[in-house]
This record gives C-alpha cells, structure tokens and sequence, in this order.
C-alpha cells in the first residue's frame, strides 16, 4: 500500500483529498503545516507528497527544498496551488517539485497525477536499487581483483644477489591485467629471465598469465629447450592458441644470460624491446628485440633468437607496455620511457621510484593497465 502524505493548512482540502486517496486504497495522512509535514515527511518515508504552496511559516516551495535535501528516498512532490502562470511553475520546478495540482482541485487529474508520480516513484526506487546492487557488486569484484593482485604479487621472484642483481616493481591496475615475470638460474652458469603480458584485463587474464608461468617454471613443455628462447616461444604458441583461450594471447620477452661468456640469447613474442644500457656516461643504448607476433595469435609463427655480448658491468630493462603506453597522454612514449631508465642507470636510482615518476610525467592517479619492470646488473667477478 503506497503511502501519501498530505500538507495543507486548509482542514477541508485536507478531509477531500484524504478521504478520495483513502477510498483509492491508499495509506494517507495529512498535516496543516509545512513544519509538521517535514517532521512527518522525514520519520514516515512517505511515497508521494501533495503540498500546498502557500502556507503560513515554512510555505511549499520550503518544505519541497528541505525535503529533497534530508530524505534518502526522496517522494514524488506534487506542488498544490491556485497558481498557474509559467513563472510560478518555474519556481516550483527549481525547488525540486516534480508536478503541479491547480485549485480548483478535479479529483480525476488529481488521481492520475498521484498514480503517475507513484509509478515514476517506484521506477526511481527500483533503479536505485539496482544502482546498489551494482555498487555492491562492484565493491565485491575489486576486493576479488585486489586478493589476485596479492596472489600474483606473491608468486613473483624475490630480488637476486650475486654476480647478476636484479630489482623489480610491479603495480597492478585496478581491473588486474595479465603481466608476470620470472628469474632463476637453469643451473650454475645459466639465467633465464621473462617478462609476459597477457591480453585484456581482469581475473581470465591473470590467470592465464599465472599458469603460463607455472608452466615455465616447472619446464613442463615437452621436447623444449628452454636454453634456446625461439624454442620456448614455439611451444607456448603451439599450446596456448587463442582460439583456446577465450580469446587470449599474450606478448613475451625470454632471455638466457651465459655467465661464462657475457651472452644473451634472446627472442620475443610482439613485445616491447628489453633496453641495455652499458657505461655511464652516456650509456650505450641496445634496443633488443626480434621479430614475431605475440604468442597465441598465429599457429604458424616463426620464432627466431638473436644474441649479443654483455659488456661489464651492463644494466638490462625490461618492462610492459603499461610503462609507455597511455593513449590519451601523448607526450609520453617509449622513448620518453627510454630516457628515464637510462636516468636511473645513470644515477644508479632504485628502481622502486620509477612508478611515481611515470605517474607525475603523465599527470596521471593510476595506472589503466598492469606496469612491470624489471633491472638486471650484469657485473664483473671481482
């Protein structure tokens, strides 16, 4: 039963339309001040108000304003008054009414005016609803994005010591992309290292990044060497087609660092260049990258290395295209990226002030995809 409330100082107005509404069956209650009607207004949670506009203390237009200020779900306010010039309309528009009753009253528009701005009222509570339900919602889906954010977190490598050190940051987006990263020694003389970056965003994309390396991790692809880059990214391909992962591919960067003789072997799946920086001042800059689309994408891909030799001590970047790649942030690009990590190899800067220098070159809060970067030192046995 929808509940009514009716404001006015005039006791017969008052009795017609609360005895009409009652016959109607509608719950109905009626004040003879503005002042009462708020109080009322507020503690009853009334559906639809018929106020009169002109009353003596708080008149119509006030308690229409007060109301909408201090009541969660605002009733649907009819403004009553012998008024009917477009001005007063105007006025009575302004101060939040949401339609008006002439005096003399007809019962007939009156009652089609109270069951209009019932429905409009049920519609307005259903959508808000909704619009909670949503929030909800939303506030549920980023918890569970924040937990694999704190998971994904979890399973990367902890910074390593030795004759190569290593730094890493990694800053996950709200929605969760798909970058992941790994570092360890395939025995004394050999390192792998890879940085990937699966499609899309969300818990599909960091999960595929998750198993990819579980994958690699645990060397379970069979007949793959994974001393030789082009054949890990052959394998990958050949398992993770995107057709297969609804519809998912993922770009990839795997390098073998021999210790013994200062070589990287390298290739790469339509990923940014890994950048390496040797000397100080300047640095030498190698871009390194091979040709070849991104994992999954194409069946028939073909995977070539290439290699080049570690001048000591050298520092190597590698990184996401979340570090550059912000399309409504021209001014910032790869080569801007480029400059600052050469910067930091300069200065010999942590690694960890990256992020927020990236977020006040590009005037930016946070970031719209995942940013992994990660630093290698490759440095002489002393």
């Amino acid at each position: 039963m929808s509940k009514i409330l009716i404001i006015d100082d005039d006791p017969v107005i008052r009795i017609i339309l609360e005895t009409t509404l009652q016959e109607q069956g509608y719950d109905v209650r009626s004040v003879e001040s503005g002042e009462a009607g708020l109080a009322t207004a507020i503690q009853w949670q009334p559906a639809l108000v018929i106020c009169d506009w002109l009353m003596p203390g708080l008149d119509g237009l006030t308690v229409c304003r007060q109301l909408k200020a201090q009541v969660h779900a605002t009733p649907f306010f009819i403004l009553l008054s012998s008024r009917s010039e477009l001005d007063d309309r105007v006025r009575g528009l302004d101060a939040g009414a949401d339609d008006f009753l002439t005096k003399p009253i007809e019962i007939v528009e009156m009652l089609a005016r109270v069951r209009a701005g019932l429905r409009l009222y049920q519609s307005a509570q259903q959508l808000q609803q909704l619009a909670a339900d949503l929030q909800r919602q939303k506030q549920h889906l980023e918890a569970e994005l924040a937990e694999a954010a704190e998971y994904v977190t979890s399973l990367l490598p902890k910074p390593m010591t030795g004759v190569v050190t290593s730094q890493a940051v990694f800053v996950p987006s709200k929605q969760l992309g798909g970058d992941c990263f790994d570092f360890y020694w395939l025995d004394p003389d050999y390192l792998m290292f890879y940085l990937l970056d699966v499609s899309g965003h969300g818990l599909g994309s960091a999960l595929l990044s998750v198993s990819i390396q579980n994958l690699l991790r645990s060397q379970a692809l069979p007949g793959i060497n994974f001393y030789r880059p082009e054949d890990v990214l052959r394998g990958l391909n050949d398992i993770f087609q995107m057709n297969d992962q609804n519809p998912r591919y993922f770009s990839l960067w795997y390098g073998i660092y021999n210790r013994v003789q200062n070589r990287l072997t390298y290739a790469s799946a339509g990923h940014p260049p890994a950048i390496l920086l040797a000397g100080q001042n300047p640095p030498q800059i190698q871009s390194l990258k091979t040709r070849g689309a991104p994992v999954g994408m194409m069946a028939d891909t073909k995977y070539v290395s290439a290699q080049c030799q570690i001048e000591l001590p050298s520092t190597l970047f590698l990184f996401s295209d979340g570090a550059y790649d912000f399309q409504r942030h021209q001014p910032w690009s790869l080569d801007r990226l480029i400059e600052l990590l050469v910067d930091h190899h300069r200065y010999e800067t942590a690694l960890a002030s990256l992020p927020a220098e990236i977020q006040t070159c590009v005037a930016i809060d946070s970031f719209e995809d995942d940013l992994s970067i990660l630093q290698f030192q490759f440095k002489a046995v002393e």
